[in-house]
């Protein structure tokens, strides 16, 4: 039985990804910080898709505890989706350094931590594979998100080492780049609605880009398209502009 392991296991997008390696036959364990809000989806899980399905605690600012909650998988997952991500405290981060930390390790430091153990294990198996949500924010620094912004740049980063590290050992590392997603994170933004993504429609792209062995997803795909055009704007005008 093919086995995956869910990290933030109670955002939206993690939720709808459950649904869609569930219905292609995975088992799941699902870990987050608040496990027991997960009670629902897992009865639902099992009845719908007749898997198993577990839940486990995990704090992906506690990297002192990463060792120990991998090593205490059993069977080794044949996969990991890294869900994990907030804006929450973004513009306050802008002028206090210890809640810049907290965005920095909750968006970076915590999640490529946890995924090197997960790497590392996967390369001495010689299988495996590896998908980490990032975020189009990454790939410029805008005025009005950085703290954000920068974290998902690294993790970005990261996620290109770690795929070029592993790209002969057999195991595939996939970075997803979601543009704007209708979830509880952005619930208060006014997002315009032909960039906006519903959560179901990430989870399709990352699941039909896994198949597909892709190595970077955008979803929606016109925020390739997007970027592409963002990144290439002089820094003098783009300093000038709002964004």
């Amino acid at each position: 039985m093919k086995r995956l392991l869910i990290l933030g296991a109670t955002s939206d997008i993690a939720r709808a990804c459950a649904h869609r390696f569930a219905a292609d036959g995975f088992s799941l364990v699902l870990a987050a910080r608040k496990p027991d809000e997960l009670d629902r989806d897992v009865k639902d899980l099992q009845i719908r898709y007749d898997i198993e399905v577990k839940t486990v605690p995990f704090d992906v600012l506690d990297m002192e505890q990463h060792r120990a909650f991998f090593q205490s998988l059993n069977p080794l997952p044949d996969g990991v989706l890294c869900a994990i991500g907030t804006m929450n405290g973004n513009e306050d981060a802008m002028s206090d350094p210890q809640k810049l930390k907290v965005i920095l390790d909750t968006n970076l430091t915590g999640p490529a931590a946890i995924l090197t153990l997960a790497a590392e294990a996967f390369r001495k198996r010689g299988s495996g594979f590896i998908i980490g949500i990032s975020s189009v924010a990454g790939n410029r620094g805008r005025g009005t998100n950085y703290p954000y912004g920068s974290a998902k740049a690294g993790f970005t980063a990261f996620l290109s080492g770690l795929r070029n590290r592993l790209n002969k050992s057999g195991v595939q590392v996939i970075t997803v780049l979601p543009g704007f997603v209708r979830t509880r994170m952005t619930e208060n933004m006014d997002l315009p609605e032909k960039l906006t993504a519903e959560p179901d429609k990430v989870a399709a792209d990352i699941f039909k880009g896994w198949k597909k062995g892709k190595s970077v997803i955008y979803t929606k795909g016109i925020w390739r398209l997007i970027m592409l055009i963002i990144q290439h704007i002089p820094e003098f005008i783009f300093k000038r502009m709002k964004l």
